[in-house]
């Protein structure tokens, strides 16, 4: 199966230029898991601004990190790490003043984790939220993406231009732990900064969207399609602490013309 290139992005602030600790960072994966160029750090404000199409703005990216123009036919997945998405109580919270409560702990108020995060902390994982973590700054900056070169959601949690880029919300933090990730990791370097292991860490994620999907954790019929939904392996959870809904199948491949 050709899985094209997968794309890694570590999302820094809209001004993370001089942040030392947080900027964004991008790797680029060819089909056979070979490091396409160098890896990047620094702020994508730029190109955000400036690319006209999503071609434009991979072009930029490949430019970025010093590697050739890719192919005019290429094929492109990106593993974003942020928040893509707010909770739907949230946004009828912020837009109308729509109540959603009682409100109980931090872990379960659906103002502050959407369904998504709220699933992964009963499985052992505890996922930043974009309303009280201060990530606020990297998720609209990650949504802002999407709406500019892939406006479409061709499924829950998954994005496309309807051509040549796919994207999708990765999470790096419980990869650490998975057996799969580790072991397409081997032979891949450790990088200078954590961010750029954490883009490496997105890119991979995409790959396996692509060539293994099964390997994935996908979400549950209900979950709300605004809300999006965090990608990360099923041998990084741990049983789930009471009864969930059996994840959804997922189409084998998400290339955009296979849709």
């Amino acid at each position: 199966m050709n899985a094209g290139y997968c794309i890694g992005w570590d999302v820094g602030g809209w001004n993370c230029d001089r942040n030392a600790i947080s900027r964004d960072a991008v790797v680029i994966l060819d089909e056979a898991l070979g490091i396409v160029g160098r890896p990047w750090r620094g702020n994508l404000r730029e190109s955000l601004n400036t690319a006209a199409s999503a071609r434009e703005w991979i072009c930029a990216l490949f430019r970025l990190c010093g590697a050739p123009e890719p192919p005019e036919d290429g094929l492109f997945t990106l593993g974003i790490d942020t928040p893509l998405g707010f909770s739907e109580p949230f946004l009828r919270l912020a837009s109308g003043l729509e109540m959603n409560g009682p409100i109980g702990e931090s872990a379960t108020n659906p103002y502050l984790y959407r369904q998504t995060e709220r699933y992964l902390i009963q499985r052992g994982i505890q996922p930043l939220s974009a309303i009280k973590d201060m990530i606020g700054s990297q998720a609209t900056k990650g949504m802002h993406a999407l709406a500019r070169f892939a406006p479409h959601r061709i499924a829950t949690g998954i994005w496309s231009d309807g051509a040549c880029l796919t994207a999708i919300e990765a999470y790096p933090a419980p990869c650490k732990g998975s057996p799969t990730i580790l072991a397409l990791r081997q032979g891949l370097p450790i990088f200078d900064h954590e961010d750029k292991n954490d883009a490496l860490t997105c890119a991979l994620l995409a790959h396996l969207l692509v060539t293994r999907p099964e390997s994935l954790e996908g979400p549950s019929p209900g979950i709300p399609e605004r809300e999006g939904w965090i990608w990360v392996p099923r041998d990084a959870l741990s049983p789930p602490s009471y009864k969930l809904d059996a994840p959804q199948r997922l189409p084998e491949v998400f290339h955009p013309e296979g849709l």
